[in-house]
């Protein structure tokens, strides 16, 4: 037998046996028919030879790139050193991050909690919120994403509600404030946000018993189909929050630690939340995620018996490699490189819009942006069907790329690359982009 055909026979083999023992767990959604051998910086490499570039940052989380080698050091020393322990011990690792994650933050967010995902780190912020104010209700935006966990789940509602029984009691949606497609509308056509604001909270305050607890949003809408609210936005929903005892958490999984052009998307509002979660971009692509909060909060849940560990909770391993994220964004100015590289990514983006008349929008900020293509601008009608030809073809040109994966929203890209990419590398990522484009219509 051939080289060929063994190799031939070797990759039926695998997809036999991935539809054979695999459970497929992203609703309609098919795993991409690759089979993926490694990767390094901006590209992922196939067993087939194809080098694929990466402009989703794995899953919007390696925001140093595949195998950055100082985070591969430090696996390397780390597991032969510490890798887990106990819940109830400490390692200088967990300590040093802590303080460490604190120290970018406004001097109020001086406690953390090290977990691992974002949907865990959700899952503890709700729990918290609940604990400290007594109370149990919920609000989330109606195109969110935080987590498929029981908490996180029930305050999601980009996809996932449909099939699974009630959620937990007391999860209330407010509408999302989209200037692309504004449903409360000024005299000059524009998104009248105050006005929309106002008539979800009449409604939250419609619905509720008495007991909300928190608020929990994303500064910008990733899965949502990267919709970010206008300025000003953020700190009229905190008033509200305050006003009836809530308090506000924000999800920065995808925004926090420079992936905008600034160490976190809410600083663009001058607010500070009650809580804050991260996660993806903390590990930089491995489990890492982070609750902060207040000293004040924390005092509290810790004399009503805070309870929500894990049994990776304040692992060594990864706490420090979020101490080795934390160096590299430092010394690289990742910050400053992500808005500027941000700024070369949307000025490509708007040269396509200008050969593609159906570029209906782009939006979003630093290295987090979003394309939204429509089959008329007049109408901005959505484009899934054209999506998905211009995702197939992208993937067979060399580039992959993210389409939100929400009815009506088929035709939104989210373009989030390493921060560590080049200008070339983001040339190169348009330019496929360009030629999908050509080609699916």
């Amino acid at each position: 037998m051939t080289s060929s055909a063994v190799e031939s026979r070797s990759t039926r083999d695998f997809w036999a046996d991935a539809e054979r023992h695999l459970v497929r767990y992203a609703g309609a959604g098919d795993f991409t028919r690759e089979i993926i051998t490694r990767a390094a910086g901006s590209f992922v490499y196939t067993e087939s030879g194809r080098e694929i570039l990466d402009f989703t940052s794995g899953q919007m989380s390696a925001i140093l790139g595949h195998s950055h080698p100082e985070i591969v050091a430090t696996v390397r020393r780390q597991i032969g050193e510490l890798d887990h322990l106990f819940s109830g011990m400490l390692s200088r690792p967990v300590v040093d991050l802590a303080r460490r994650l604190s120290e970018t933050l406004p001097a109020s967010l001086s406690k953390a909690q090290l977990l691992t995902t974002g949907a865990e780190a959700n899952e503890a912020a709700i729990r918290m919120a609940k604990l400290v104010t007594g109370r149990h209700e919920i609000v989330s935006f109606a195109r969110s994403w935080h987590g498929m966990t029981q908490a996180a789940a029930s305050a999601t509602y980009s996809a996932g509600h449909q099939g699974y029984g009630p959620g937990a009691p007391g999860n209330f949606a407010i509408p999302v404030p989209n200037a692309y497609r504004p449903d409360f509308t000024t005299a000059t056509g524009e998104l009248d946000w105050r006005r929309q604001l106002d008539f979800a909270f009449d409604l939250v305050d419609a619905q509720s018993t008495g007991s909300l607890a928190a608020c929990i949003v994303e500064p910008i809408l990733s899965s949502g189909g990267v919709i970010e609210p206008p300025a000003g936005y953020f700190a009229a929903l905190r008033d509200r929050c305050h006003e009836r005892g809530m308090l506000l958490i924000l999800d920065e999984a995808q925004t926090g630690l420079c992936r905008t052009g600034s160490w976190y998307a809410f600083e663009r509002d001058g607010i500070v939340p009650d809580i804050l979660t991260l996660s993806k971009t903390l590990g930089a692509g491995l489990p890492l995620a982070a609750v902060l909060t207040s000293a004040e909060i924390e005092e509290r849940a810790h004399e009503l018996g805070y309870l929500f560990f894990t049994t990776h909770v304040s692992d060594p391993l990864v706490a420090a490699i979020g101490n080795t994220v934390l160096d590299v964004l430092h010394r690289d100015r990742l910050d400053a490189r992500a808005a500027a590289l941000g700024d070369f990514l949307r000025t490509g983006l708007r040269r396509l819009a200008e050969r593609h008349a159906v570029v209906g929008d782009i939006r979003g900020r630093g290295l987090l942006l979003g394309l939204e293509l429509v089959t008329d601008r007049e109408t901005k009608t959505g484009a899934d069907a054209l999506g998905a030809r211009v995702t197939r073809r992208c993937l067979e040109l060399g580039l992959h790329m993210n389409i939100v994966q929400l009815p009506g929203m088929g035709g939104v890209f989210r373009i989030a690359p390493p921060l560590t990419a080049t200008e070339d590398e983001l040339a190169l990522g348009l330019s496929i982009l360009d030629q999908a484009l050509e080609d699916s219509l």
